[in-house]
Formats: C-alpha cells, sequence, structure tokens
C-alpha cells in the first residue's frame, strides 16, 4: 500500500525532472541555434570578402586597362587625365559599393635613388633628400641614418650613418636591412624616425626600383623646391600655378634655367603608379593597394598589399 505522502514526493520528482530535462532541451536547442547562426554569419562574411577581393582585383584590370590607353593617346602624364581622377562609390552586386584612385608615384622621391646600383650613395639623391627633409621641417640628419639602412655595407655614413652597432645595442636588439626596401613603412625602424616624422614625410616619398626620375607634372609642392637650394616656396607656387592640370608644355626648358648645370632635370612621364581600391560589401570592408609598372604600354602589378600600403 503506497502512502500518500510519499506518492506525492515522487510526482514531485518527476515534475522536477522533466523540468529539467525541458530546460535542457530548451538549452540545448537555443546552443545549437546560436552554433547555427555564427556559422551562417561566418560563411556570409568569408563569401563577402571573396567577392569584394574579386571586385578589387577586377578594378585593379581596370585601371591597368585605363593606364595603358593612356600611353597609347598621350606621351605624358599629368593630373588633368583620366588616371588621375577620383573614381566615385559604383554600386556592385549585392548592396555594396566600390571606389578608388591611381597616384603618380614618380610623383615622390624614391627612397632607393639613394643607393646606386652598385651599391654606392648616390650624391645627388642625397643632396635631394636633404633639401627634401629641410623643406618638410625635418631633421636632414636622418638621410643618413636611411642611406646606412639600405646600403649593403657595414660602415657607418658620416656623420649620421647608423649600422648594426646602434640597432644591436636597443631593446629588441635587431639589424639594418642593408637592401633596398620594398614599403617606406620599413624606414620606421631607422635610427631617429618616429611616427610623428613619419606621417610628415611619407606622402613625398615612395619605394620604387632605383634609377627612377621626378615628374614634375605631379610632384608635390616640396618635392619641387628639393630639386635645387635655389628654389624657393614662391618659385614652386608659381610652378604649380603654370602646370595647372593640364603639365608643363615643356619640362626641360623650364626647369633647366632654375638647376644647377648637370643636374638632373625632372621629367614629364611616368612608369609607377600606385592603386587604392576600396570595396564595400555588407559589413565586409576590403582595401587593396596594387603598384603597377607601365612600360610601352604594357601594365604589369609589382606589388599587392590587403589594408596597408
Amino acid at each position: 500500500m503506497t502512502v500518500p505522502g510519499r506518492r506525492r514526493r515522487d510526482r514531485g520528482v518527476a515534475l522536477v525532472t522533466a523540468m529539467l530535462i525541458s530546460a535542457l532541451a530548451a538549452l540545448v536547442a537555443s546552443d545549437m541555434a546560436w552554433d547555427n547562426a555564427l556559422e551562417v554569419r561566418r560563411t556570409t562574411v568569408l563569401l563577402q570578402r571573396d567577392q569584394a577581393v574579386q571586385v578589387a582585383l577586377g578594378a585593379e584590370s581596370w585601371a591597368r586597362l585605363i593606364l595603358s590607353q593612356d600611353a597609347n593617346d598621350t606621351p605624358t602624364d599629368h593630373l588633368g587625365e583620366i588616371w588621375a581622377q577620383e573614381l566615385p562609390p559604383l554600386p556592385i552586386d549585392g548592396g555594396g559599393e566600390v571606389f578608388g584612385s591611381l597616384e603618380d608615384l614618380e610623383g615622390r622621391f624614391n627612397i632607393n635613388n639613394l643607393i646606386d646600383r652598385r651599391g654606392r650613395v648616390h650624391r645627388e639623391s642625397l643632396e635631394r633628400f636633404q633639401r627634401l627633409l629641410t623643406v618638410l621641417e625635418l631633421e636632414p640628419r636622418l638621410a643618413g641614418a636611411i642611406v646606412d639602412w639600405l646600403d649593403p655595407n657595414q660602415e657607418p655614413h658620416l656623420p649620421d650613418g647608423a649600422e648594426d652597432a646602434i640597432y644591436t645595442s636597443v631593446l629588441p636588439p635587431y639589424r639594418t636591412a642593408d637592401q633596398m626596401v620594398t614599403s617606406v613603412s620599413e624606414l620606421l625602424a631607422v635610427q631617429g624616425m618616429d611616427r610623428e616624422t613619419f606621417r610628415v614625410l611619407e606622402p613625398h616619398i615612395t619605394a620604387l626600383p632605383p634609377g627612377t626620375s621626378i615628374n614634375a607634372n605631379t610632384a608635390t609642392p616640396a618635392v619641387l623646391r628639393s630639386l635645387s637650394d635655389t628654389l624657393t616656396e614662391s618659385d614652386v607656387a608659381a610652378l604649380v600655378e603654370e602646370r595647372a592640370e593640364a603639365g608643363f608644355a615643356d619640362v626641360r626648358s623650364t626647369f633647366a634655367p632654375l638647376l644647377p648645370p648637370g643636374a638632373t632635370l625632372p621629367v614629364d612621364s611616368s612608369r609607377y603608379f600606385r592603386l587604392r581600391v576600396v570595396v564595400r560589401l555588407g559589413t565586409v570592408r576590403v582595401t587593396l593597394y596594387s603598384v603597377l609598372q607601365r612600360d610601352q604600354g604594357q601594365v604589369t602589378p609589382l606589388l599587392r598589399s590587403f589594408g596597408t600600403a
């Protein structure tokens, strides 16, 4: 015979057990739904990123076509040409957009020009770079440290050089590159280069194969001033006004009287450009930087990076 009190206890235990089982089932179901939602979200983001990368590469192909056509249309490069115009946001499938710009890298000072192909200091380039630093109100002695970062030897460039003896004495220790740089951001490791100095300098420098020229039609005013000690701020302002968006009528005749005899004159055409493409798709944002080389109308990507220049 079952005791009534015990019967009630058994029913209570059964009820609590049923509630626990229901709660566990709900928890498991909720956890599975959350995991499924995360997986769907992860898959969606990966698909959107893949699509964004393909759109960016498609924009690169378009830019290569524009540069190739420009080489066939005109022998000069200036800021009034189609390639120099910023691409406004264009819609893409999936509710996103793409926009970007092309920049002439030969409108900047090429850091790798500081060392010639035999590994020796290129004096004219060094003097121009020192003038550029002075124009930007930066320390000219920084040029010596950068020379030592690039040259293949371990002899400090006097009086401002810095070789391994300097870098191995810091924490953590490291060594000089002793070779050309592929990105100007590498200069952040150079003795004396802080982030504020780099921020001021970066818009006026680039890292290209050595031996490039300055395109006077696209050069920044600071780079134009670095061409000669005798060029003043007002001289450069007049030159920038003269070139406007159509470029100089004759670069050689314009600059020959302004530069010292025997100095390398700027040019009016370029071979190296940098493309920046931004693709937004859903919550995904992809930025592609691509260095493009144009040679006799053929345009080839030399370096691609996503997210950083």
